[in-house]
C-alpha cells in the first residue's frame, strides 16, 4: 500500500490558482506578483489545521454564519471571497480529500455547544501582511475592533498581540519589552537592536488604568507611535508575534503550534534589517517549527538561494554564521540550518504553481532562473545599461 504523503496541500481552482501541489518543508517560500493566490493558499492551510478553533473564536465573538457557507467564506477570507469554494474546486491534504463546507459545518456545530469555553489550541500561527493594522497610535486592538469583512488572520493575530501587551507583558506602570533578558537569545538581541530599534528601548507606557501604549525610549525620552519610522512600525507586530512564537524559558514551542505564516516580511525593512529578520527564521526553525513566508524581496531569496548552496556545497556552521553576520552564540542554530529542507514556490495568477526550489540561475526555466521574476527586472536594467555603453565606446571608437 503506496504511503500516504504528509504535509502536502493541493488547491485546484481555487481563487486565482489553478493549481497548487505543495509539499511542505522546513522552510517554505512563495514568491510571485500580487494577487496570484499566495495569502489565499496559506489562509487555506490555516483553515484546514485550525477550524475548531476559528469556528470557537468567530463564535466566542458573535459572529455567526449559521448554515451560511458564502458567508463563513466573507467572514474567514473576507469581503468579497464567498466564491472562492465552487463546483470546479478541489481540496486535498495529506493525501485525502477535503469537503470544506463539510468540515465547518460539523466543527461550527461543535463549537456552538460551549462558545463561551476555552477555544481550542491552534496549530498554526498567522503573521499577515497587514499587521501594522494591529496597532494603532502605539494600542494594540481587538478581534471585535476590525469589521466583520476584514480577514481573520489579521483580526485573530490582533487579538494575541492585544493580549500580550495588555495582559501577560505589562505588570508595571512602564515596562521593557525590547530588549528582555529571558526573550530571544542574547546574539539575535544584539542583531535586533542594531538593526531595527537602534538602541532605544520598546516599552509599555501606562495612559491610564487599563490602557497601556507602545511607546520608544532613548535617554529617558519617550517616542509616540507615529514618530517611529516605517521600518519600525513594520517589525513591532512582528517581533510582538516572535515573541509569541519564541516562548521564555526551556520550552522551544507556543503550546500545540507546528505551523508559522509569515506574510511580506520584508515591508519597510533595509535589506540589513532583511538579513537579521531571516536569521530570526533560522531560530524558529530551530525550535521546530514549519515556516512559510510570502515575498516580494529578492533579498530574502539571497538568504535562502545562500543556505541551499551552503547545504549542497558541504558549508559548515561557521560559514552561516559569517554569511548572515552572526556571532557564536548562535552556531546550534546555524549548524541545524543546515540540515533544514527548503522550498521555493512560485505563484502566477491562472496558472499552475511552480516549484522553483533550485533557484538556479544558470536553469533553462526563467520562473527558476529569474527567481520567479525577482531578479528579471534588474537582469534587464543591466542588459539595457551594458547596450547603452557598448553602444557609446563603439561611437567613441569610431570618432
Amino acid at each position: 500500500m503506496a504511503k500516504q504523503p504528509k504535509n502536502q496541500l493541493t488547491a485546484t481552482n481555487f481563487g486565482p490558482i489553478r493549481r497548487a501541489d505543495v509539499a511542505f518543508g522546513d522552510l517554505n517560500i512563495s514568491v510571485g506578483s500580487q494577487a496570484t493566490g499566495k495569502s489565499l493558499f496559506f489562509q487555506l492551510l490555516k483553515l484546514l489545521v485550525d477550524t475548531d478553533a476559528i469556528c470557537h473564536d468567530f463564535l466566542r465573538f458573535s459572529a455567526d454564519w449559521a448554515d451560511d457557507f458564502p458567508g463563513f467564506m466573507r467572514l474567514y477570507f473576507g469581503t468579497g471571497m464567498s466564491r472562492l469554494i465552487h463546483k470546479e474546486t478541489s481540496i486535498e491534504f495529506d493525501g485525502k480529500r477535503i469537503d470544506l463546507e463539510a468540515m465547518v459545518r460539523k466543527n461550527r456545530r461543535s463549537a456552538a455547544k460551549s462558545p463561551t469555553s476555552e477555544a481550542p489550541a491552534e496549530k498554526l500561527f498567522y503573521i499577515p501582511a497587514q499587521r501594522i493594522m494591529a496597532i494603532q497610535d502605539g494600542l494594540t486592538r481587538t478581534f471585535n475592533s476590525f469589521r466583520g469583512g476584514d480577514p481573520y488572520v489579521l483580526r485573530q493575530f490582533a487579538e494575541t498581540l492585544h493580549g500580550l501587551v495588555q495582559t501577560e507583558f505589562s505588570t508595571t506602570a512602564t515596562d521593557t519589552l525590547f530588549p528582555k533578558p529571558n526573550r530571544l537569545n542574547g546574539g539575535l538581541r544584539k542583531l535586533i537592536s542594531e538593526s531595527f530599534f537602534h538602541r532605544m528601548d520598546l516599552k509599555v507606557a501606562r495612559d491610564s488604568e487599563f490602557t497601556k501604549r507602545l511607546v520608544l525610549e532613548k535617554d529617558g525620552t519617550q517616542f509616540p507611535f507615529m514618530s517611529w519610522s516605517a521600518g519600525q512600525r513594520e517589525f513591532t507586530p512582528l517581533l510582538l508575534g516572535l515573541y509569541w512564537l519564541l516562548p521564555a524559558g526551556a520550552t522551544p514551542r507556543r503550546n500545540a503550534l507546528e505551523y508559522v505564516v509569515i506574510e511580506e516580511p520584508e515591508m519597510g525593512l533595509h535589506p540589513q534589517a532583511i538579513q537579521a529578520f531571516m536569521a530570526i527564521v533560522l531560530e524558529l526553525m530551530r525550535r521546530g517549527y514549519k515556516v512559510f513566508l510570502s515575498t516580494h524581496s529578492s533579498a530574502v531569496l539571497d538568504v535562502v538561494w545562500g543556505l541551499r548552496t551552503l547545504q549542497q556545497q558541504g558549508g559548515e556552521t561557521e560559514d552561516v554564521l559569517d554569511m548572515l553576520g552572526l556571532n557564536a552564540s548562535l552556531k546550534e542554530m546555524a549548524k541545524e540550518s543546515l540540515a533544514k529542507r527548503i522550498t521555493v514556490s512560485f505563484f502566477e495568477p491562472d496558472k499552475d504553481v511552480v516549484d522553483i526550489s533550485a533557484l538556479d540561475p544558470g536553469a533553462d526555466d526563467a520562473a527558476e532562473s529569474g527567481w520567479g521574476g525577482l531578479t528579471s527586472f534588474t537582469g534587464k536594467i543591466g542588459d539595457v545599461v551594458a547596450k547603452v555603453v557598448n553602444r557609446h565606446e563603439a561611437s567613441e571608437a569610431s570618432r
